[in-house]
């Protein structure tokens, strides 16, 4: 489902990434853990479209995402990738609803049917009577929530999420992981996340460990 092949990454003299093979199929949920500077976030980034290999390919779907460029790359991007951060990056002036709307408005859904999905993906969180709330009502775990649910709102091949339980504390970070768990198991969601949290990252179905630029 997701395949990337031979990437490099140099940032001037840096070699960041060195030759990384990785596979991912449908459905999992795959951790990669190690120190920092090991290319973690930067093999991440590539495989997100936010960044380019310097050399190498990455294929998601079928389709060589390192060859997309533009309007084409954004469009594909929004429509089968979606994001979770550390910090949840939810825009202030918005509701957690409108949240999790944007990128199906982007994206060019009906607003009707995107504010059904919404509110259908605040069920499953347990989040149903915060809709109208905006970030600032909100907890720390439940702007995490509100993020999952504004990544799912285009039924994203895959979810890539870099440190997501960085801005959390350990009872909401291991709620986030088992979370995600619900989530592959009734949606069949696939997802990427980058830990320094090793016990957290064992939850899932695999860890990949890297050390400087390689996967180990």
């Amino acid at each position: 489902m997701l395949e990337a092949k031979g990437i490099e990454k140099y940032y001037g003299d840096l070699h960041v990434l060195r030759s990384v093979d990785l596979k991912i199929e449908k459905g999992e949920i795959v951790s990669i853990v190690g120190s920092s500077g090991a290319g973690k976030s930067t093999l991440l980034h590539i495989l997100g479209t936010l960044d380019t290999p310097d050399g190498g390919t990455v294929l998601l779907r079928g389709e060589r995402t390192d060859k997309l460029k533009g309007n084409a790359l954004a469009k594909f991007r929004n429509n089968n990738i979606g994001f979770i951060f550390q910090f949840h990056h939810l825009l202030p002036e918005f509701t957690a609803l409108e949240n999790i709307c944007i990128p199906g408005w982007i994206g060019g859904k009906k607003k009707k049917e995107t504010v059904e999905k919404a509110n259908g993906l605040l069920d499953i969180l347990g989040l149903a009577g915060r809709a109208g709330n905006k970030p600032h009502q909100l907890s720390g775990g439940e702007q995490q929530r509100v993020a999952v649910a504004r990544a799912l709102i285009n039924d994203p091949a895959i979810i890539l999420a870099d440190e997501p339980t960085g801005n959390l504390d350990s009872a909401n970070g291991r709620e986030l992981h088992k979370l995600f768990r619900t989530l592959r198991d009734q949606l069949q969601q696939t997802f990427l996340i980058v830990t320094h949290n090793e016990e957290l990252a064992r939850t899932g179905d695999r860890v990949i460990e890297m050390k400087d630029g390689r996967i180990i």
